[in-house]
């Protein structure tokens, strides 16, 4: 193989994958007139789980010229959060935060999204080749790629930049050997879609992504996320030891840990579950680096948190956003320095995130928002980070976001 001479391309930027991130990241490439190609090792539309957007994914939407074909794609409108846990309730309502921006979003199913996405990056002049697969990258000069097509034709590209979109896949963390153990305990998902018929007894409520505790367990919890055409993404996620004791096949797990949380359990009671049943287990990732003068990392590529704020895709765009900024200045020959100008921005977010995430499975979270009276005020800013706003730094439960935690059941109060 090594005498083999590959057909060798050259561009200013690869970018692995493209999801959301990776259109939306060619698409505002594109918009300064920067040569990029995407390579996609699937073929669109194709199934992906993470179907509740947040609001502040709008804002990057919009900024990649997107915003249209988003709100006429047909898609459930989403304002809110709500939340479920042995009789008690709570809600959030997006359009009631503390942070400015767009206060609603969609409930997606993310093959659909993600192809319109996609597609729109398309219009826009952004060259994507479909079951491409990046087989070997070779960073000591400049990025060299190694690809094969879906013929099993291979081929090099020579870059100045790679951008990783590739999500789980985490094409070069594997590749690069950058990937390390999660600070989050491990934990599976089992998930479906379902024919909800669902009959609108005033507890559910089809604009908002419902989040159920299961009443025995309060790290075990289920998410019920609506579409437009009827039918509803259901999943629980849980540590293995937990899942241990039910039905090894995920169809009768799921449906046995529904059947068990009442509230689940009465509005899904004339479902139907024509569909596979998909899992995922220790999802949570992270990595050595997220950047260096080379590559950044997007999204999932570098790290995942937790499904349960439904953070991943708002994660995901705003590192493209911040990465495009970032190589957007490099090319038009402005100094950057990669840690200070992308790494350390993006992690402002993903800690508070992380911190919430820590603080909903150990309990505190969960009674903040489940707090029955709250503060106005405090719930506001709460209700930023639920819709995404996790770079709002006048917040300040984005700045100090462990110190709040541990002081909000003072601050909760009337």
């Amino acid at each position: 193989m090594d005498s083999i001479v590959l057909k060798k391309q050259q561009t200013q930027v690869v970018i692995i994958g493209a999801g959301p991130s990776g259109s939306v990241a060619a698409a505002l490439l594109k918009q300064k007139n920067i040569d990029v190609i995407v390579i996609e090792k699937s073929l669109f539309p194709r199934f992906s789980i993470g179907e509740s957007l947040l609001p502040a994914c709008m804002e990057v939407i919009k900024k990649a010229n997107m915003l249209d074909a988003v709100e006429k794609g047909n898609f459930q409108l989403k304002n809110g959060a709500a939340f479920h846990y042995d009789g008690r309730f709570s809600e959030f309502d997006f359009t009631k935060k503390f942070t400015a921006g767009a206060g609603t979003t969609y409930q997606v199913q993310r093959g659909d999204f993600d192809k319109l996405l996609a597609d729109e990056a398309q219009n826009q002049g952004v060259e994507l080749r479909y079951q491409h697969e990046v087989l070997n990258i070779n960073i000591e000069h400049k990025p060299l790629l190694t690809i094969v097509d879906k013929t099993g034709q291979q081929y090099q590209i020579e870059a100045d930049f790679v951008l990783d979109a590739s999500g789980f896949a985490r094409v070069l963390p594997r590749l690069l050997d950058l990937e390390e153990p999660s600070t989050l305990a491990p934990r599976k998902a089992i998930f479906t879609h379902v024919e909800d018929n669902i009959i609108d007894d005033g507890y559910f409520d089809r604009d908002k992504i419902l989040i159920s505790i299961h009443p025995d367990n309060s790290e075990v919890w289920y998410w019920l996320i609506p579409f437009s055409n009827g039918t509803c993404s259901v999943g629980v996620v849980a540590k293995e030891s937990f899942l241990a004791n039910y039905p090894s096949d995920n169809k009768r797990a799921l449906q046995q840990l529904i059947n068990e949380e009442a509230g689940l359990k009465r509005i899904l009671k004339n479902a139907n579950y024509p569909n596979q049943f998909g899992d995922i287990l220790g999802y949570s990732a992270n990595v050595k680096t997220l950047c260096d003068d080379k590559f950044a990392l997007l999204g999932n590529a570098g790290e995942f948190l937790d499904p349960v704020f439904s953070s991943g895709v708002t994660i995901a765009m705003k590192s493209a956003e911040l990465a495009t900024d970032t190589l957007i200045k490099k090319f038009a020959g402005e100094t950057v320095n990669w840690i200070d100008d992308y790494a350390k921005p993006l992690m402002v977010g993903v800690d508070a995130f992380r911190c919430y995430v820590e603080g909903w499975y150990s309990g505190e979270f969960q009674e903040v928002i489940l707090y029955p009276k709250p503060n106005q005020k405090v719930k506001e800013m709460v209700c930023s980070i639920l819709a995404g706003y996790a770079w709002d730094e006048k917040n300040p439960f984005v700045t100090d976001p462990y110190r709040r935690l541990n002081t909000v059941f003072e601050l909760c109060k009337p």
